[in-house]
């Protein structure tokens, strides 16, 4: 029998790994245990997120929209540069060298914190252990007062399109391309489908998207769900709707792709295909037969509302429970949790917790739209400022968009909070804050906000929800 430790967290990715730095912060004994080999041979923290998910696809999102900007927009600013090129390999080497970075920088956080690494494929054997099967082969079992599962998630494979090494591919596949396709096919429009699909258009791709839902990002506020697709069409990509693929079939270098839409059947080719229908938690084999931990009929594990399974001490956290499957989501259930253990009182507050499609413009969202607040029967009054009328943005030569404010018609509480428009991503922590604050629409629009920033449209939104916005005409009569 190996060490005993207060906790032992299954996987390394951003729940995990977080949870294990935080419960060793406590003083718990900690473990945490991860099975994912790197390009170099050797296990690598980080999970999804760093290694094939939200870090790598960012950088790649970076790259692909400088070139876009040097090649057709620098020239409105006064900057001549008439030859730019991509090297679509050192592009590639640049985003390895970062998750590299980052990866064996969790290594030395665990370190730094006094977590124990183990490496192997964790499963949870008892309430109370851990069975570690090494890639030797060899098993060795843990005793744990508490067990974390944050195992994660991976890619949906759909019958109609199998993968087929670098033809038909998933997201991480999508990371991987050494050349630009001419012609993309990309089977499914939600958030990753669009962030991949943007890399590859802006690097030249003629991309077409083909989504099976009627409606375009309906997690999305409708009016700027509608007002990004406009934008992203403009940018060049297709994105089909009620468009249903029903097979796909590799024929020498080409993909052939068959769907239904509203005019029956269809066919098309491309070079390439990606296959973005979302994601399945990963908990085949993290669970041995007989121990009763409940999941439901999708794989997801249950738990409450403070991360506890049905079997006592053990706990989950991220993509493998309910919610939004986000690294940042996994982290703050990896704190919690982490302090639960620990004795601490602790909550997440799971109506707070922001989206970003890092799109170009980012789409940022928290709180609920105008759709679910008339769905719930919920009175509410809003405020939109495009920021075309804003100062900062026509300097970035970045005026689409639009940041909108959703407040209760009563109380004025701000309820929700929609942007889409450059670093919406970074702004939405506003409305963030002000959710997990009770904070008024009043209260953003009294406000002082530095000028001249991106940020003031938000400002102007918080105004005009009374209809006092200052650089725009109201459409509400002023009280």
């Amino acid at each position: 029998m190996a060490d005993k430790f207060d906790v032992i967290v299954i996987g390394a990715g951003p729940g995990g790994y977080v949870a294990a730095i935080r419960a060793a912060q406590l003083g718990l004994k900690t473990a945490c245990v991860e099975k994912w080999v790197g390009k170099e041979g050797n296990v690598v923290h980080g999970g999804t997120c760093l290694n094939v998910g939200c870090i790598p696809s960012k950088a790649l999102l970076e790259a692909s929209h400088k070139f876009v900007e040097a090649k057709h927009d620098f020239d409105e600013l006064g900057i001549q540069a008439p030859d730019v090129s991509m090297d679509v390999t050192k592009m590639m080497s640049h985003k390895d060298k970062i998750v590299k970075n980052l990866t064996g920088g969790i290594s030395g956080l665990f370190k730094a914190n006094g977590v124990t690494s183990i490496e192997g494929a964790g499963k949870v054997a008892s309430g109370k252990q851990v069975e570690v099967t090494g890639h030797d082969g060899k098993t060795t079992m843990y005793d744990a007062d508490n067990i974390i599962i944050a195992a994660g998630s991976v890619p949906i494979e759909i019958p109609p399109t199998p993968l087929v090494e670098g033809m038909v591919v998933d997201s991480t596949g999508a990371l991987e391309f050494q050349e630009t396709p001419k012609r993309l096919g990309v089977i499914g429009a939600g958030i990753i489908g669009l962030e991949l699909g943007s890399v590859w258009n802006r690097l030249g791709s003629e991309v077409t998207m083909l989504e099976a839902m009627d409606d375009f990002l309906p997690m999305v506020d409708a009016s700027i769900a509608k007002e990004t697709q406009k934008i992203l069409k403009k940018q060049g990509l297709d994105i089909k709707l009620n468009a249903r693929v029903t097979s796909s079939e590799v024929k020498g270098d080409e993909v052939v792709v068959k769907y239904t839409d509203a005019n029956g059947e269809q066919e098309t080719t491309f070079d390439k295909l990606i296959v973005c229908v979302g994601r399945r938690p990963y908990t085949k084999g993290v669970i041995a037969d007989g121990v009763s931990i409940e999941l439901d009929e999708r794989g997801f594990i249950f738990v409450d509302d403070q991360c506890r399974t049905n079997l006592p001490g053990v706990y989950a956290v991220g993509d493998c429970v309910r919610g939004p499957m986000l690294a940042h989501k996994a982290s703050e259930e990896g704190i919690m949790v982490a302090d639960i253990i620990a004795g601490h009182k602790a909550e997440m507050n799971y109506d707070t917790i922001p989206n970003v499609v890092y799109t170009f413009p980012e789409v940022a969202w928290v709180g609920i739209t105008e759709q679910e607040a008339k769905a719930k029967g919920i009175d509410v009054k809003v405020g939109a400022f495009p920021f075309a009328a804003s100062g900062r943005a026509m300097a970035n030569n970045a005026t689409e968009g639009t940041a909108k404010v959703i407040a209760d018609a009563e109380t004025d509480r701000i309820l929700g909070m929609h942007i889409v428009g450059q670093h919406a991503g970074e702004m939405i922590a506003q409305g963030v804050i002000a959710m997990e604050f009770g904070s008024s629409a009043e209260d953003l629009a009294l406000t002082c906000y530095a000028h001249p920033t991106m940020s003031e449209a938000v400002h102007e939104a918080a105004l005009a929800v009374d209809g006092h916005a200052i650089h725009m005409a109201n459409r509400k009569k002023r009280k």
